[in-house]
């Protein structure tokens, strides 16, 4: 198997592309961020700002989980750009109780309006059986969920403009920096939803479960808008990570420092990462389906960033991806 010559990720990463002295894309991306006119990209987040403000009945909608990226972002807009904030978070039943008091502290702090949406365990439940036996991944529900859910707010509300967190193409190559990456139909089918739209999964139920009743109205909060009633409603999802430079390391510093935000331990990940997808109590399980399925763990995925970052060598890379990825996590059984 292929690895990077620079980092610790291997072939089997989706989206990679090897150069000729086998340095993966991603590491490439991060290189020639160094070179973006970063001013010039923050006179454009102010632009876009100044052309939502006070327009609506909130400036903006903020998708939030409580893990690190959307809490920094949700902080960096209200403290940073001051702006207000609708916050939404789709709960996909699996928070852990250190987020929950994560989220009472960041919302309180930063005195923003929250709104939560719960969908239908008994139809969830179903679901992650079905895109696990389908895609290997029993996430399909939290990944449309995410996506879909704030936007349909913002639909119903009237409040086009959309800010997400970290863009693709810190980790991925889907998209690199030149892109201004924003959620719409094409990324949503390209990234989000495992190849199944709301309307399959509502078929594939219904052929596993003949016996059961399910209508295609329990699926509503899952269905993402065609392209079209995106354009009509002038919605703009965008990613903060495309106007301001994206570190998570130090951003994990500021909302530690200015919200208190504390980690948690994940499974099958080396301590030092508490920061990293604190949100779901099933992420180690998540994880080693992803190394039996490609190879290579979330260890593999944070030292890369730390290489790319000089904060770790690549020899130390390699050590400690071996020690932790692919350890058959507690909670499985």
């Amino acid at each position: 198997m292929k690895i990077c010559s620079n980092c610790v990720m291997p072939e089997t990463s989706e989206t990679l592309i090897f150069s000729e002295n086998n340095k993966c894309s991603v590491c490439t991306q991060i290189e020639n961020k160094g070179k973006i006119d970063w001013k010039h990209r923050s006179k454009l987040l102010d632009k876009l700002i100044e052309q939502h403000r006070g327009k609506y009945d909130y400036d903006c909608i903020v998708p939030f989980s409580g893990g690190k990226d959307s809490t920094f972002t949700l902080w960096y807009l209200v403290v940073k750009m001051k702006i207000r904030p609708l916050v939404i978070r789709f709960d996909h039943n699996f928070y852990r109780d250190n987020v929950e008091k994560n989220n009472e502290r960041t919302l309180s702090i930063l005195g923003v309006d929250f709104i939560n949406y719960k969908s239908n365990f008994e139809l969830v439940k179903k679901t992650m059986l079905e895109s696990l036996i389908r895609r290997g991944d029993f996430c399909w529900h939290c990944h449309v969920g995410i996506a879909a859910v704030p936007i349909n707010f913002a639909i119903e509300k009237k409040i086009p403009l959309i800010f997400y967190g970290e863009p693709s193409a810190e980790y991925s190559s889907f998209y690199n920096y030149d892109d201004f990456e924003e959620l719409n139909v094409e990324k949503f089918n390209k990234i989000s939803n495992l190849g199944i739209n709301a309307e399959d999964m509502y078929e594939m139920l219904k052929s596993r479960y003949p016996n059961e009743k399910f209508d295609l109205k329990d699926f509503k909060s899952y269905m993402f808008p065609n392209q079209r009633e995106l354009n009509l409603n002038k919605i703009k999802a965008a990613y903060l990570g495309n106007y301001i430079p994206w570190d998570v390391r130090k951003q994990v510093d500021i909302i530690r420092k200015e919200l208190n935000w504390k980690g948690d331990e994940v499974e099958g990940i080396p301590k030092k990462y508490d920061y990293e997808k604190i949100e779901c109590m099933m992420q180690g399980v998540r994880d080693y389906i992803k190394y039996l399925k490609r190879g290579f763990g979330r260890t593999a995925h944070l030292s890369s960033i730390d290489i790319r970052n000089k904060r770790l060598t690549r020899e130390e890379g390699l050590e400690i991806t071996k020690l932790h990825d692919g350890k058959k996590p507690r909670s499985l059984d």
